[in-house]
């Protein structure tokens, strides 16, 4: 077994490793850790099976069957890379929507205590 190889093995399975650990221990969620274990168990498979990976990168036109994993490696961090922008996106927008909406209640709540009178104390 070539040094190649067994480096990509590693490399997958401690993706795979590691995901899993994240989402056991609540740190990813699972919408976010679909995409990690599909890459990283695809990963795997064409590290492991030579042939396979072999055939893969030939009908694709790659001569050196160990860059198309790391050609893959790279389109997937692109691939999660977009995706993420799209959820900061939309999640930058919604708190951009929160914070007007607080500033809309917290001036509802000052003209509201304007309008209302001072209550006196019943003693005094």
């Amino acid at each position: 077994m070539d040094v190649i190889k067994i480096l990509a093995i590693i490399g997958s399975a401690a993706v795979l490793i590691t995901v899993v650990e994240l989402i056991r221990k609540g740190w990813l969620k699972e919408r976010y850790s679909l995409l990690w274990l599909f890459a990283g168990g695809i990963l795997l498979l064409l590290s492991a099976s030579r042939d396979l990976l072999e055939y893969v990168s030939h009908v694709v036109g790659i001569y050196y069957p160990p860059s198309f994993l790391f050609l893959l490696a790279f389109l997937f961090l692109l691939l999660i890379s977009l995706h993420f922008s799209v959820v900061i996106s939309g999640l930058s927008e919604k708190n951009k929507k929160l914070a007007q909406e607080i500033a809309l209640l917290r001036q509802a709540m000052q003209e509201a205590t304007h309008r209302v009178p001072e209550r006196r104390d019943a003693r005094g």
